[in-house]
C-alpha cells in the first residue's frame, strides 16, 4: 500500500476493533469475541486519539454512545436484537436530526437550545434497529461547499494528509470512517457531498436515487439533496443502505423499499453489463495521474466480463444551471436570517445567497427545463449503457482551508466538480469506490453511475470491483 504523503497522515493501525469494519464487527458480536461496548469504546479513544488532528466530529457525547452500547449488548445477551445493526456505531452529519443533540449545520445562527426532538428518517431508522451513535460530523455552513471548514468549528483535515482537505460537505463523516472513528456514516450529497469527500479519503459511498433515502426535513436546495451512506466497503454500504431507505410519510418523494435487499446484490462477474466508460465527459480537465488509474480501473470491469466502450453522454458543462438552483437554495436557507446573523455567515456563502437571491422565476425554470433535459439525455444513454464509468474528481485533495485550488480562476467549488453535480441534477444512482493513488499517495475515486432506479446494479457492480481490487485502509 501506498504511505501517506508529507509525512503528515494520522496514524491509523489495524490494532483494535476501532479498524474493523460493521460486517466485521458483526461477525465478532455474533460469535461472542467482542461486545458493542468495547467496540464503542474502542471508537471512542480513537476520537480521543485523533480527533484533535482531524477536526471531523462537531459533537460527542460518550455518556449517550455507552449507554447506547450497553443498551445493544444486553439484548445480544437475551437474544433480543433490534435488527442487523443492533450495537454497530455509526457517526451523523451534522444536518440530519438528531432526537437529543443539537443540529447546528455549522453554523453560529443556530440556537443550540433546539428544542431537539425529532429524529431525521435515517437516524430514526438507525436508532430503532439499535445502532450507536457515536457523535455529529463536521460539515460546511448548512452544507453549501464541496470541502468542510466553518465559522462554528473551524476546518476539517483529511486523515491520509492532514494538511489537505477530506472534501466535503460530508467531509466530517468521510474523514471519521478513514480513521477508523465509525465504520458506519450517514452523509448528505446536493452536488457531490458524499462522493466528492469519499473520492478524497479513500473511502466508499452511494449517492441512491432520490427518494431511496427519505429525507426530512425537506432540504432548500430541493431535489437536488439526496441522505447517502458512507463506509469503508461497499458490503458495509449495503448493510446500511438496508437499514434506512423505504417510505417515510414525512417525505412524499420517498420511494418503496427495493425488491431484493442490496446486501444480496454481489454477482460473481459482471459478464454481458454494458458499460460506457468517459474519461472527461467530453468538458472536464483531468489531472493525468487520474485520469490513468481511472482508465485501469475500467478495464477492471472489462476483465470481470463487461462490454467496455468510451463513450460519454453527449451534454455540455451544466454548471451554471445547477448553480441558479444551488445558489437560489443557499438563498432560501439564510432567508429567514436578519442582518445581524447574515453578518456572520462563511462569507463564501454570503456571496452565493446574494447572488441567488437576485435570480429572477423565469431563470429558476430555465434551469429546471436544463435539468430535464439532462434527464432525458441520460435516460436515453441508459437504453444502450447500463452503467457510466468516469473518475469521481479530476483533482487530489488540496490544502485544507481553501474553497479552490491554488490558482484556480474561480473561485467556486464547482469549478472543480464537474462529474459529480450533473448527477445530483438528474437524480440518479453515482458511487464513489477508491481505484489508486497519486504518485503523493493520495487517494483517487472511481465513479459508479447507473440509470434512475438502478441502485442495486449500482452496488453490485461496485461490490465486483472490490473484490477484484480489494483496498484497504492507509497503515504507515
Amino acid at each position: 500500500m501506498t504511505s501517506a504523503p508529507e509525512g503528515d497522515a494520522v496514524t491509523v493501525t489495524k490494532t483494535d476493533a476501532a479498524d474493523l469494519t460493521a460486517a466485521e464487527l458483526l461477525r465478532e458480536y455474533e460469535a461472542g469475541t467482542l461486545s458493542p461496548v468495547e467496540a464503542a469504546q474502542a471508537v471512542l479513544d480513537r476520537i480521543e486519539r485523533d480527533d484533535p488532528a482531524l477536526n471531523a466530529f462537531c459533537l460527542v457525547d460518550e455518556e449517550t454512545t455507552l449507554d447506547m452500547a450497553r443498551a445493544a449488548a444486553d439484548r445480544r445477551a437475551r437474544g433480543a436484537t433490534l435488527g442487523p445493526l443492533d450495537g454497530v456505531p455509526v457517526s451523523i452529519k451534522d444536518v440530519l436530526l438528531t432526537r437529543g443533540w443539537p443540529t447546528l449545520r455549522g453554523s453560529t445562527t443556530i440556537d443550540p437550545a433546539g428544542p431537539w426532538d425529532e429524529d431525521a428518517p435515517s437516524v430514526a431508522r438507525l436508532r430503532e434497529q439499535g445502532a450507536v451513535f457515536v457523535g455529529k460530523t463536521t460539515t460546511p455552513e448548512f452544507a453549501w461547499k464541496g470541502v468542510t471548514d466553518n465559522p462554528l468549528t473551524g476546518v476539517t483535515r483529511n486523515p491520509w494528509a492532514t494538511s489537505r482537505t477530506p472534501g466535503g460537505s460530508s467531509g466530517g463523516a468521510a474523514a471519521a470512517v478513514a480513521a477508523g472513528m465509525a465504520p458506519l456514516a450517514l452523509g448528505t450529497d446536493g452536488g457531490g457531498s458524499v462522493r466528492i469527500p469519499a473520492a478524497f479519503t479513500g473511502t466508499f459511498t452511494i449517492k441512491p436515487t432520490y427518494g431511496r433515502i427519505p429525507h426530512y426535513p425537506a432540504s432548500p436546495f430541493g431535489t437536488l439533496a439526496h441522505v447517502g451512506p458512507m463506509t469503508y466497503t461497499v458490503a458495509d454500504a449495503a448493510l446500511l443502505l438496508d437499514a434506512i431507505c423505504g417510505p417515510d410519510g414525512r417525505d412524499w418523494s420517498s420511494l418503496a423499499p427495493p425488491d431484493v435487499p442490496f446486501t444480496e446484490a454481489r454477482p460473481d462477474d459482471l459478464t454481458g453489463l454494458r458499460v460506457a466508460f468517459s474519461p472527461d465527459l467530453g468538458f472536464a480537465k483531468v489531472d493525468p495521474e487520474i485520469a490513468a488509474s481511472v482508465a485501469a480501473a475500467a478495464e477492471v470491469f472489462a476483465e470481470l466480463g463487461a462490454k467496455v466502450e468510451q463513450a460519454g453522454p453527449g451534454f455540455g458543462d451544466p454548471v451554471e444551471e445547477f448553480e441558479v438552483l444551488w445558489f437560489a437554495g443557499a438563498a432560501k436557507v439564510v432567508d429567514h436570517l436578519p442582518p445581524e446573523a447574515r453578518a456572520r455567515l462563511d462569507p463564501g456563502l454570503r456571496e452565493i445567497c446574494e447572488q441567488g437571491a437576485g435570480y429572477s422565476a423565469l431563470e429558476y425554470l430555465t434551469a429546471t427545463a436544463r435539468r430535464m433535459e439532462l434527464g432525458r439525455i441520460m435516460g436515453l444513454f441508459h437504453e444502450r449503457y447500463d452503467l457510466l464509468l468516469t473518475p469521481t474528481m479530476p483533482i487530489a485533495a488540496f490544502e485544507a482551508g481553501l474553497e479552490v485550488p491554488p490558482g484556480s480562476p474561480s473561485p467556486r467549488w464547482t469549478s472543480w466538480t464537474p462529474f459529480t453535480y450533473p448527477f445530483n441534477m438528474t437524480q440518479q444512482p453515482a458511487a464513489s469506490l477508491p481505484c489508486g493513488f497519486t504518485s503523493a499517495g493520495l487517494p483517487i475515486g472511481l465513479q459508479v453511475v447507473g440509470a434512475r432506479h438502478a441502485d442495486a446494479l449500482v452496488m453490485a457492480a461496485c461490490h465486483a470491483f472490490e473484490r477484484a481490487r480489494p483496498w484497504k485502509r492507509w497503515t504507515p
